[in-house]
């Protein structure tokens, strides 16, 4: 259980990652992501990479620059403009539908405009699932400059699109439904110089 507890990627640029176990797998046609990150990056960095053999940016949450994320389902992405960073921490949740093909975007607590992205799509099972690095193959493939470098959180990934109400609850860090991924009950293994200690701020 990793309550109250952060990956602290120590290096820029940096080898490290951290690779999360995900079952049952089975192909997602929604999904909602979750996670909180504090870096002073100003160059590109990856978040969360879930890739398949068949594509490599299955799922990327990835910041190019500080005023921008892009939300990757199955290759194709969207960019959802946020104010620049003030050095605090983010809480990101990136939600998707395959019926729809709406990807939401919530930023500590707050949705921006719904984009259309990947509409009947699947995305495909049996991942490997990184925090920390891009994959430009399954499961490697990194550029060290676009490796993440500080603290990592709150990291969940369900199979639906949270509600509203649970949106702004995982920005709370209440009680959450049963996810794939849960910071609280995380099967993980660090490859490299990643840390677990305790969080210095709320």
């Amino acid at each position: 259980d990793l309550y109250r507890k952060v990956f602290v990627f120590r290096n820029d640029p940096s080898d490290a990652y951290v690779v999360l176990q995900l079952s049952p797998e089975q192909p997602l046609l929604n999904f909602t992501l979750c996670l909180r990150s504090y870096t002073d990056l100003t160059r590109p960095h990856s978040l969360f990479s879930y890739a398949t053999k068949a594509q490599d940016n299955e799922i990327l949450l990835f910041k190019p620059r500080p005023d921008e994320y892009r939300f990757y389902v199955g290759g194709k992405f969207v960019t959802f403009r946020v104010p620049e960073s003030r050095r605090d921490w983010e809480h990101v949740c990136a939600g998707w539908e395959s019926g729809t093909g709406m990807a939401e975007f919530w930023l500590d607590g707050k949705p921006w405009p719904r984009k259309g992205l990947q509409r009947g799509y699947a995305v495909g099972p049996e991942a490997a699932v990184l925090l920390g690095q891009e994959q430009d193959a399954f499961g490697g493939g990194f550029d060290l400059y676009n490796s993440f470098s500080g603290e990592l959180a709150d990291v969940y990934l369900w199979d639906t699109v949270l509600s509203p109400d649970r949106m702004r609850a995982a920005f709370q860090s209440l009680r959450l439904p049963p996810a794939l991924l849960a910071w609280s009950s995380l099967s993980y293994s660090i490859k490299g110089d990643v840390v677990v200690k305790p969080r210095l701020r709320a």
